[in-house]
């Protein structure tokens, strides 16, 4: 050490530091352990349905004795649609769109064939977390993907299979065979047949999805020419699980669609980690504070030492570098701990996490944000003793 360090570093009181390096890190490691935990987490609801994210919420009318045979009243009109896209908590707000003609599919499995009626319905692509090249038509094409509710393939293996005698059947089996469409207009004067090809199951869409590209195509080739209204809603919310959701949809006797636990879980995950993150960054601005404290009264009390080597010639970045040095390195200390404990904590949590079907979130996220606030908190501490030597000079 120098001899001009050793003179403006005598009055650097220890505890002082080892305070703001206390403070620092707990605010730090809150900030880094609360986010880390929150992306590992979130993988258990993001993959709840590798299709639908959670923030979406499927609606519909409530059925009601109100809706008299052929006097449907379960479908939307363009001013309620308006009403839900103007709630606070709604980004967008997507249509299902049904086919509006007859179709049929076939399965041939080992000699044997199965056949049933089925129905189409459809959803804007945006809204479908899956492979663009998996979901596409094209106009002409033979071959058609199908996005398919696993409660139906649950229905056929433990309800219809078991009391037909019919094999049951593995997502992958139902994946690889062969399915025939067949597609009629509801008067009969038109029809065709399509190859069937099943590319997913879903658990939040109860329903049969096929692109939004063959459905308009298909309804113009086979409809009636008139779109039909929407029964169903897909909506994209701000926050899943908020209480006002709950609350708007009651008041307009809707419903949504599956297991609204996931939400509610994905949203309380969400307030508990912003609380946590808030603590942790109140915690960290105030060790910020508490080492500008520090070096200015360390700086004050040299005020007259730095004011003489400054008139001696001494170039003030030279008379800086001991104050620099204690906010670099005290700031870095306190991250790297921040990290390890960041680290012995997920240790801790994470075979419980994968042993509910999460995986591991990302890793470079958490400790990115805590170097980022470092940053932040080198540069303020830095500005300042560059404030209190160009002082010192004018003194």
């Amino acid at each position: 050490m120098n001899l001009v360090s050793r003179l403006l570093r005598k009055n650097l009181s220890t505890a002082q530091t080892l305070g703001f390096i206390l403070s620092n890190f707990i605010g730090l490691a809150i900030v880094v352990t609360g986010l880390q935990f929150y992306e590992d987490v979130s993988a258990i609801w993001q993959k709840e349905d590798s299709f639908l994210k959670t923030d979406y919420l499927v609606v519909n009318k409530k059925v009601t004795s109100g809706n008299t045979l052929g006097q449907s009243k379960s479908t939307f009109t363009d001013g309620e649609i308006s009403d839900i896209s103007g709630q606070p908590w709604v980004r967008s707000v997507g249509r299902f769109t049904a086919a509006d003609y007859r179709v049929s599919a076939a399965l041939d499995n080992g000699g044997r064939s199965l056949s049933t009626f089925m129905f189409f319905e459809s959803i804007p692509d945006n809204y479908l977390d899956i492979n663009p090249m998996q979901w596409q038509y094209r106009e002409g094409s033979g071959e058609v993907p199908i996005i398919i509710s696993k409660d139906y393939l649950t229905l056929y293996n433990f309800g219809f299979a078991a009391s037909a005698g019919l094999p049951q059947l593995t997502e992958q089996m139902l994946s690889s065979i062969p399915m025939r469409l067949h597609i009629a207009a509801n008067d009969g004067t038109r029809q065709a047949d399509f190859r069937g090809r099943v590319v997913g199951f879903s658990n939040r869409l109860n329903t049969i999805l096929v692109p939004e590209a063959f459905m308009t195509w298909s309804n113009r080739e086979f409809g009636s020419g008139v779109t039909p209204p929407s029964s169903r809603l897909v909506i994209d919310v701000s926050s899943p699980g908020d209480v006002a959701i709950d609350k708007y949809l009651e008041a307009h006797d809707l419903e949504s669609a599956g297991d609204k636990s996931a939400s509610q879980a994905s949203f309380l995950l969400n307030v508990v980690t912003g609380i946590i993150m808030a603590v942790g960054a109140v915690i960290t601005v105030l060790s910020l504070f508490i080492l500008m404290l520090s070096i200015s009264l360390l700086m004050q009390k040299n005020r007259a030492k730095l004011h003489s080597l400054l008139q001696l010639g001494y170039d003030p970045g030279r008379v800086g570098a001991p104050y620099r040095n204690i906010v670099i390195i005290s700031s870095a200390v306190a991250f790297l701990l921040a990290v390890v404990a960041m680290s012995l904590f997920r240790f801790y949590y994470i075979g419980a996490i994968e042993g509910l079907g999460g995986a591991s979130g990302n890793l470079w996220l958490a400790p990115g944000v805590g170097m980022l606030l470092t940053a932040v908190i080198i540069t303020f501490n830095l500005l300042a003793v560059r404030r209190k030597v160009v002082s010192a000079w004018r003194l």
